[in-house]
């Protein structure tokens, strides 16, 4: 699969594209990885990561075309990537742990065959193929992420966290939730006790005979961890902060799409003084993140900052970096007595803006999260597995 073009209109390209599969014909070829070049699954993941076009209209364009009976299965891949951010919402303390566990484990001897595994030379093909399939294109099959982290884990021996930062690291769809969360899954300790194994019959099935791997793990003994304490529940204010006179937009690699986030809350701003977009992809791991990520967020980052305009009519301003000092020092210059953001789930960006708020406080400034309707009706129900908010999705559908 060639790397996607950065940009909302080739996102919406893709989405036009992917339409008229997204019914019969999805439900029954989504499992199968063919190959590098694959038309049985739409290939949105990246624009949806960092929101350059959105869930909601995904689902509004397939559901303008098919039913949601006839769609069920792809609809239910859009919700999964909002389930995961809900539930990790109501659980940071799973994303602090991630956090320190990848910090310790790179910092000092990684483990053997860590470097082997990642660099394709683990011995086992299939490994060693899609690791230079991911390296090279910043993507893999979903079917194919379960297996891989099924044999990182349980055949290789290797900490699921470090296979997650690989993930992480390369993966242009690649977020805290979605990541951390399914390689947890694999692991067991996400649905606890419950292991994801790969078999070399399964993956030949569906890899149409393309790989059949020797030697793996024949068990796959669930992982286990100190107990999490008490979820916290969603807040239930969308918007959070005053909105003052002199107000600036400011957007990151987790929401690039400003038009329908304002749309949302015409009350909030009604004249942009200045616009701008801040990332940092690097922050996603102590290792940073591959070339291929880096010129992916860079390229989404220019766009939104062409596409947001400020109410004179500038493009919004590209920061050379997202430290607290560079967006102050951008306040400052706009003369901004607010700085309004897309609110950010928890993961690198969330914790950005948790160092910026204290900086800009002590100028005067506010910083004012705006959450969108999405996520604020639909995390609130993902305090448990996924079955049960599956079954919520068609009334999500109706409300949202």
């Amino acid at each position: 699969m060639p790397t996607p073009t950065p940009t909302r209109a080739a996102g919406l390209d893709a989405l036009e594209d992917f339409v008229p599969r997204a019914g019969a014909a999805y439900a029954r070829d989504r499992n199968h990885d063919d190959g590098p070049s694959r038309s049985n699954v739409s290939g949105l993941s990246p624009y949806l990561r960092h929101r350059l076009v959105t869930e909601q209209e995904v689902v509004e364009a397939v559901l303008a075309h098919t039913s949601l009976g006839a769609a069920e299965k792809f609809v239910q891949e859009v919700f999964w990537r909002t389930y995961w951010k809900g539930w990790l919402e109501q659980n940071p303390e799973v994303w602090r742990r991630y956090r320190h566990d990848v910090a310790e484990l790179t910092a000092g001897d990684l483990p053997p065959g860590h470097h082997d595994a990642v660099e394709g030379r683990s011995g086992i093909e299939a490994m060693d193929a899609w690791v230079r399939e991911l390296v090279d294109t910043g993507y893999l099959h979903n079917h194919t992420r379960m297996w891989f982290a099924s044999i990182w884990v349980f055949t290789l021996g290797l900490p699921w966290q470090l296979g997650a930062d690989f993930f992480h690291r390369h993966l242009l769809d690649g977020d805290a939730a979605s990541n951390t969360l399914s390689w947890r899954w694999v692991a067991g300790l996400q649905t606890r006790g419950k292991t994801y194994l790969a078999t070399a019959s399964n993956i030949s099935r569906f890899t149409d005979g393309r790989f059949s791997p020797a030697g793996l793990a024949t068990t796959a003994r669930a992982l286990d961890e100190e107990a999490l304490p008490a979820r916290t529940p969603v807040d239930p204010d969308d918007v959070v902060g005053r909105v003052g006179d002199r107000v600036g937009l400011l957007l990151h690699e987790e929401d690039l799409e400003a038009g329908s986030l304002l749309a949302e809350r015409p009350d909030l701003v009604h004249t942009l003084l200045a616009t701008a977009v801040s990332a940092d992809a690097g922050a996603r791991s102590p290792s940073g993140v591959s070339p291929v990520v880096a010129a992916f967020t860079a390229g989404a980052v220019a766009d939104a900052a062409a596409r947001t305009p400020d109410a004179s009519g500038r493009p919004a301003r590209v920061l050379a970096d997202a430290a607290p000092a560079t967006v102050l020092s951008w306040a400052r210059a706009e003369g901004l007595d607010t700085v309004v953001v897309p609110f950010a789930p928890v993961g690198p960006v969330a914790e950005r803006l948790e160092a910026l708020r204290p900086v800009l406080d002590a100028e005067g400034i506010a910083l004012v999260t705006v959450r969108r309707r999405w996520d604020g009706t639909a995390w609130p129900h993902a305090a448990r597995g996924f079955f049960p908010f599956r079954e919520r999705i068609p009334a999500l559908v109706r409300q949202l």
